[in-house]
């Protein structure tokens, strides 16, 4: 029976193997079992915002190992587990329980079995380092752009204009990268900001991977904090930059230090789309 609780996750902590007891089997389509256990070191992707991709890795049970095909959040409000894109709900809504769904082919795995789970470490190491350029990016961008605000508007976790929060539209992260898509149309122009600053995309990606370079060189720590251990349990990225100590709402994986990571940079493209503009942004992480 799945625990009120949901599922206790130990990836945010930077685990990549867990051994646990399988708390419910699911039916997932085409052939395929969605496996439920009580804890889990597998990054599941998120149904409400989708930015970081499930681990790959495999599940080992009675001598058998099943390669893991997905893995996706699930939720119940009773008896019926929804899964993936079939939630109706952010995860941590309240009145409902939120699991880690792991996706293998066919049956044989059953409520009560020990299973051990595996993820692929060099793939998280490079999803890793991949968010937390992201977030660094996000940062940098916003500063870049903070002179483009006609306006007084909200400010983002160094105090700068939030051009991204307010902006973004799809956020992907990548192996040691990600790909974030901006669009600037009348909402954002009413709330201030002058697309102009935009007539120049390589200027202001100069000005950002400046920023960027000084960061990282900082080799500042970073961390995950979290209210809790369960997957509905809020998450904090937690990272020590020059001006402050950045904290932002995530569920991803990240880095350790600024120092695992020897280089990010961005390059930004902008073309016209109805109604607007639509800002291209791609982070690219080296790892030492």
């Amino acid at each position: 029976m799945i625990p009120v609780t949901g599922t206790t996750i130990t990836y945010a902590s930077g685990a990549t193997s867990s051994t646990s007891t399988v708390v419910h089997v699911a039916d997932a389509g085409d052939g395929r079992s969605a496996i439920v256990v009580g804890a889990t070191a597998f990054h599941p992707v998120d149904t409400a915002w989708p930015d970081q991709p499930a681990d790959r890795g495999s599940l080992r049970a009675g001598g058998a190992t099943h390669p893991i095909v997905d893995a996706v959040v699930g939720a119940t409000q009773g008896d019926e587990l929804v899964l993936g894109r079939d939630v109706p709900v952010r995860t941590g809504t309240d009145g409902w329980t939120f699991v880690v769904a792991h996706i293998v082919e066919g049956d044989g795995i059953a409520e009560g079995d020990t299973v051990e789970i595996e993820a692929d470490a060099a793939y998280r190491a490079a999803l890793s380092a991949g968010h937390t350029a992201c977030h660094l990016a996000s940062l940098a961008l916003d500063a870049a752009l903070a002179d483009a605000w006609r306006k007084e508007t909200p400010t983002d976790a160094l105090g700068a204009p939030a051009f991204d929060a307010l902006a973004i539209q799809e956020s992907r992260i990548l192996p040691d990268g990600s790909r974030d898509v901006y669009r600037i149309g009348k909402s954002l122009r009413r709330k201030g900001f002058d697309p102009a600053a935009f007539d120049d995309p390589a200027a202001v990606a100069e000005r950002a991977n400046a920023l960027l370079a000084e960061w990282i060189a900082t080799g500042g720590a970073v961390r995950v904090d979290a209210d809790g251990p369960s997957l509905a349990d809020r998450r904090t990225w937690v990272c020590e930059l020059p001006a402050a100590e950045v904290r932002i709402p995530c569920g991803g994986t990240h880095v350790s230090s600024l120092s695992d990571l020897a280089e990010a940079t961005v390059s930004l493209e902008a073309q016209p789309v109805e109604g607007g503009l639509e800002v291209v942004m791609t982070t690219t992480a080296t790892r030492r």
